[in-house]
């Protein structure tokens, strides 16, 4: 998969690609990610990429020809184009995986107090927010989608099983994991994990999530 990212500040995502996962994913060649600054599109002398809001108000909105430009340039036939807005529907497991599915995401950073609505209605193709709050840009709701879209990517995760059992990638909450030692500070791991039951096991995980999934989302229980 390629993800092009629009942004008025590349520099944000300095780093946060170029560790863990998804460093080793962009190594095995699983995911390409270019960072694309906005203002190298802008036709203004200043690379000006913002105006005033026409009817008046406060703050400033992001102009159309940057943006009309970049992803006129940058988008192909097999292209889904995703704005980063507060007005968009909330990210969850269930989004992630199906933007997986495309070969090419580009992921358009909105800023000061929103985009042109032309380019919503002209060239996005699906609006995405991270959570009802506001942020400062879309910058950190990218680097979350990304991140999360990631994941479902073959050969991203070390194992292909990774992730069928986390948190939301099904009704339930995962359950909890202990490692070596078997007693730490008087704490003993629970005695089915270490009875080589592999039923039970199973058994006493579901139990389990069941438990955390009431306690922090009785909503998926319904």
């Amino acid at each position: 998969m390629q993800i092009d990212i629009l942004t008025l500040f590349p520099g944000m995502f300095k780093g946060i690609f170029e560790e863990s996962i998804i460093k080793r994913a962009k190594a095995s060649k699983s995911i390409k990610i270019n960072i694309h600054n906005l203002r190298d599109w802008s036709k203004d002398k200043h690379r000006k990429v913002d105006d005033k809001p026409y009817g008046g108000g406060p703050g400033m909105v992001m102009s159309c020809q940057p943006i009309f430009d970049a992803i006129e340039d940058i988008k192909t036939k097999k292209t889904k184009v995703v704005l980063l807005t507060p007005k968009g529907k909330t990210l969850n497991q269930a989004i992630a995986k199906n933007l997986a599915k495309n070969k090419h995401l580009i992921l358009v950073c909105g800023h000061y107090e929103g985009i042109d609505e032309r380019v919503r209605q002209r060239l996005i193709d699906e609006e995405i927010s991270i959570g009802d709050y506001v942020l400062t840009g879309g910058e950190v709701p990218a680097m979350v989608l990304v991140d999360a879209v990631a994941r479902f990517i073959p050969g991203v995760l070390g194992h292909a099983d990774s992730n069928k059992d986390e948190s939301f990638s099904s009704e339930l909450l995962e359950y909890p994991h202990y490692t070596r030692p078997a007693v730490y500070k008087g704490m003993k791991v629970p005695q089915v994990l270490v009875s080589g039951n592999h039923e039970k096991i199973q058994e006493w995980r579901k139990n389990e999530a069941r438990k955390i999934t009431g306690q922090k989302r009785p909503d998926l229980l319904k």
